[in-house]
């Protein structure tokens, strides 16, 4: 099959928290996403993605270097990634294409390692790398605390300035407007309680995150004219604070909300990992009725409003050709228990955490054979960006990605695929749980091997846990310890051990090098006897 024509650019939206089975297309009941529905009736819908880590930073690196978390070591939030990791921008900048964020990435520079190598963190120079390979176009990681630690960040944040001048005054917009709402007084709820999440934020809904965030990417595209481009739309919500502006605040109730997943009383897992993950303050919380069904509305309407704005974004895309020609990926970077399994937040490797949306449009006629498909492989965040290199036809590196190209599913090949996917988890820095176990910093590890049927949770220090998803897709029974699947969890303990001998360390020569080289070792061969003389009697 001769190759397709690469695509001129590429569309890559994030959302923050989002659950797969909170859209539409993805089965929810009640929470119509219409536009994220188009965009999978144009493309391929995954039904089975899973992201390499379930909180923000590691799925981000993992994301944008194309890299399991074990090998580019983001092990949580506010770890900076090693400047020798090479993101999207750098693989796709030198061939004159412009990798913009609009949005969050959760980077935080590596200051320890730039000023070993004496550059200055506040330089040009080190800019890049503080933004792991993006341009910021516009950068918007969230709200700060009222705290002076946080003083700079705010006022650095183009939103800031932004709501200051349509008139939002005060020290903290981000927090006293865009994610705080009014009491009968007057005085500021705070977004951060769950028990204001059903009142409307106070910021008119046109000067709310996620629409100035849809705003500036629409900016962004427009100046780039018909010059190639990458363009990171990373939306910050649905992740909490859970507030929304009206209209979005109220549009879904109580009666909306889906029933928890839960075992029946005396049949949860008695694992003591997740034992001890349901001590946590969030996990108490969410396992308390009036909770979830305070705040789940809420993270219902962000979630629309986050579809009626890509509603908006890809009417401009027809509108001005570029849907024509452009790449669109679909995802998000973790999920949210919302009180499924007793448990909040997203710090646990079960599906409503560790699966996430996956949609990708390729606009090319080559692409007519999948469109409106559903997909039922296992893929993972980290093929985002081999498939990115594949459809702009630039150079993979298949000494350094860990990921896999999604053009040949989405073009109709036939083409060998992963038996397993992986995802990792490190609780060193939640020290509740890691107290609780009495694990040491370097012993706290969880890591997801997920084939066809099984999923298998292996942990240091405590036996592992199994389930069966095609006769248990909620995951209610733990068979880790059944001896009637002793066979199982052995064949999936053989899966992990073959995905960590399997981890790309060799980064810094590449294959087509390596072969180059080893083509002067043919003993014998008159040519390679002309380059070396090695072992000469």
């Amino acid at each position: 099959m001769p190759h397709p024509q690469p695509v001129r650019n590429v569309l890559y939206i994030m959302c923050d928290q989002l659950r797969r089975d909170y859209l539409s297309c993805y089965g929810h009941a009640h929470l119509h996403t219409p536009n994220i529905d188009r965009l999978a009736a144009a493309g391929v819908r995954f039904s089975r993605a899973y992201t390499q880590g379930t909180i923000c930073g590691p799925s981000r690196m993992s994301a944008y270097t194309g890299r399991y978390v074990s090998s580019h070591q983001v092990a949580w939030n506010a770890v900076p990634l090693p400047l020798e990791e090479l993101t999207i921008g750098d693989y796709l900048r030198p061939h004159g294409i412009r990798t913009a964020l609009v949005g969050k990435t959760h980077a935080t520079p590596n200051v320890e390692a730039l000023q070993r190598l004496e550059i200055d963190p506040a330089s040009p120079q080190a800019e890049p790398l503080n933004e792991v390979g993006f341009d910021a176009y516009f950068r918007h990681d969230g709200i700060y605390p009222d705290s002076p630690l946080f003083t700079d960040k705010r006022e650095s944040a183009p939103y800031t300035h932004y709501l200051r001048e349509h008139g939002y005054d005060g020290t903290n917009p981000w927090h006293e407007w865009a994610n705080a709402a009014a009491g009968e007084a007057g005085e500021i709820l705070s977004g951060w309680h769950m028990r204001n999440a059903h009142l409307p934020a106070r910021v008119a809904e046109q000067h709310s995150e996620t629409v100035y965030t849809t705003d500036r990417a629409m900016d962004f595209i427009t100046e780039q004219g018909e010059q190639s481009w990458c363009l990171h739309l990373s939306y910050i919500k649905p992740h909490w604070p859970y507030i929304a502006p009206a209209p979005y605040h109220a549009l879904y109730g109580a009666e909306h909300v889906q029933a928890p997943i839960r075992p029946q009383p005396g049949h949860a897992s008695n694992h003591p990992v997740y034992q001890a993950f349901r001590q946590h303050q969030e996990s108490l919380n969410f396992s308390r009725d009036e909770v979830r069904l305070n705040v789940i509305p809420t993270y219902m309407g962000l979630i629309k409003q986050i579809d009626d704005q890509l509603g908006r974004l890809f009417d401009f895309l027809e509108s001005n050709g570029r849907w024509d020609d452009t790449l669109i990926v679909f995802t998000s970077d973790h999920g949210d228990f919302l009180g499924d399994h007793f448990l909040g937040e997203k710090e646990f490797l079960l599906e409503p955490a560790v699966g996430v949306p996956l949609i990708v449009r390729d606009p090319r006629a080559v692409a007519d054979i999948s469109r409106g498909s559903v997909d039922e492989r296992l893929v993972e965040t980290i093929d985002a960006l081999p498939t990115f290199l594949q459809a702009l036809g630039l150079p993979g590196a298949e000494h350094r990605l860990e990921g896999r190209s999604l053009i040949p599913l989405l073009h109709g090949e036939d083409t060998p695929w992963r038996r397993y996917a992986i995802a990792e988890y490190d609780y060193a820095f939640q020290a509740p749980a890691r107290e609780r176990l009495e694990q040491p910093i370097d012993r706290c590890r969880m890591t997801m091997v997920r084939s066809e049927r099984w999923k298998y949770l292996a942990y240091d220090g405590f036996h592992a846990q199994l389930f069966d998803l095609e006769n248990d897709p909620q995951e209610l029974r733990d068979l880790g310890t059944d001896p009637a699947y002793a066979q199982v969890r052995e064949t999936h303990q053989g899966y992990l051990f073959e995905w960590l001998r399997g981890l790309k360390r060799r980064t810094t020569i590449s294959h087509a090098e390596i072969d180059l080289r080893g083509q002067r070792f043919r003993y014998g061969e008159p040519e390679a006897q002309k380059v070396v003389q090695i072992g000469v009697w």
